[in-house]
């Protein structure tokens, strides 16, 4: 009997392993094949890269199971891509994602927000007036801001001087105000102090930003004052900006005094410890924090994100719940959307695992992060984690970043590796 099973949990983790659909044969929880709630109901909340991942392989390994994904927006549109939005390179469409084939995958998706959460009865209530009830919960609730950290800093001034760090109508707020910029403007961006989501974002979009000048505004600047000293893949970007756009991007570290101590929205001001520096656009990026709901329901700790056992991504916090993406302390692994993705692949498994009275599997974790430092002109770093004695761990030489030397060539091919990444991990997550 003990062989079976062993047979059995072999079958299943090559299977989920495979990212192929798990019998219900191999499976204790249900065999009706319905995906009825008696089978056991999975709720994820938040349809982006990590619960759009979770909603899609929870079926997929086990079909059996009832899974809902509650997302407000009926479209989703990825911060991934949204820099070529602000530089001309893309349209909104080409980053909009709907949730139709998780429809047709059985996964029951409801359009509306999260008013409260209900963990010891296990029970949601939406905005709309409905209740879910869940057997386990998997929360994947991006990030928020924190605002107030610097003088003259509320959620009140986004519409003045746009983070566009959620992607939407804060992406062509930003396009627009770079567009209507002065022929000899000046683009001031505040970078965020770590950890924030998506570390290379600020340069690619500075990158984006000076790609747009170079063809409509060749007398404008940019400068980026940073609340760091140094930043991801930092001497690549340095390169590939004074190769493309000369002295055209002014980096200012912490140290040098780009730290911003206040802003002036209405005056277009930022005043660092190095002085004031006024601008015609301000992209005041905040510090940041795991999403709201993480906070309301008690899922995080003195550093606004959620710890969670990164070998299943169960909260430290509460019971049944899971917490995946940006919300989650998954270091070393960065806040991006391939890596929440990955995370949402492991959570699924464990929870199909764990609820077939097998216990966890120690997966790999995988993150590759492109950027464009201009249409033709890529960049990247890969890195693949194992799960070592429930600690996510970065394998050494199982990684890397773009060489330092690389020919024109092998830049642009890189470009070209960067838009086939973001096809490829879209149509993965919700196709």
């Amino acid at each position: 009997m003990q062989g079976t099973m062993d047979f059995q949990r072999r079958s299943l983790l090559k299977l989920i392993a495979a990212g192929v659909a798990v019998p219900s044969s191999l499976l204790t929880a249900g065999c009706a094949g319905d995906g009825s709630k008696k089978n056991g109901h999975i709720v994820v909340v938040g349809g982006g890269f990590g619960g759009s991942s979770a909603a899609k392989y929870l079926k997929r390994y086990n079909p059996d199971l009832a899974v809902t994904l509650i997302e407000p927006k009926k479209e989703y549109v990825t911060c991934p891509g949204s820099n070529w939005v602000i530089g001309g390179e893309a349209e909104m469409t080409t980053i909009t994602h709907t949730y139709d084939a998780a429809k047709q995958r059985g996964i029951e998706v409801i359009h509306d927000r999260v008013a409260s959460v209900n963990t010891d009865a296990k029970s949601i209530q939406l905005a709309g007036g409905e209740s879910v009830v869940y057997d386990k919960l998997i929360v994947s609730p991006g990030i928020d801001f924190k605002w107030n950290e610097i003088e003259g800093a509320s959620s009140d001034i986004e519409a003045k001087t746009p983070h566009a760090w959620k992607a939407g109508e804060q992406t062509l707020l930003l396009r627009d105000q770079l567009q209507a910029m002065p022929e000899d403007g000046t683009f001031i961006m505040v970078a965020p102090p770590n950890p924030f989501r998506c570390p290379p974002g600020p340069y690619e979009r500075a990158s984006m930003v000076a790609h747009y000048m170079s063809q409509h505004k060749p007398k404008a600047e940019l400068l980026i004052l940073d609340q760091k000293n140094k930043f991801s893949k930092q001497a690549l970007f340095m390169k590939g900006w004074e190769e493309n756009y000369g002295a055209r991007i002014q980096w200012i570290a912490k140290m040098d005094g780009g730290e911003a101590v206040g802003i002036d929205a209405d005056r277009k001001v930022v005043e660092t410890t190095f002085g004031n520096f006024e601008g015609d656009v301000i992209n005041y990026i905040p510090p940041q924090k795991a999403g709201q709901l993480a906070q309301d329901m008690g899922l995080t700790d003195e550093s606004g994100f959620c710890p969670v056992d990164q070998q299943t991504f169960a909260s430290k916090q509460i019971e049944d719940v899971y917490v995946i993406g940006d919300a989650a302390i998954a270091s070393p692994m960065p806040k991006s959307g391939h890596s929440a993705a990955s995370h949402g692949k492991i959570v699924a498994a464990n929870i199909v695992l764990e609820m077939a009275g097998e216990p966890a599997i120690a997966a790999k974790n995988v993150n590759t992060c492109y950027s464009l430092i201009a249409p033709d002109y890529g960049i990247s770093v890969a890195a693949v984690y194992n799960t070592v004695e429930g600690n996510i761990q970065e394998v050494e030489a199982a990684g890397g970043v773009s060489k330092m030397d690389a020919t024109r060539r092998e830049r642009e091919l890189e470009a070209n590796y960067t838009r086939g990444w973001y096809r490829s991990i879209t149509d993965e997550v919700w196709g």
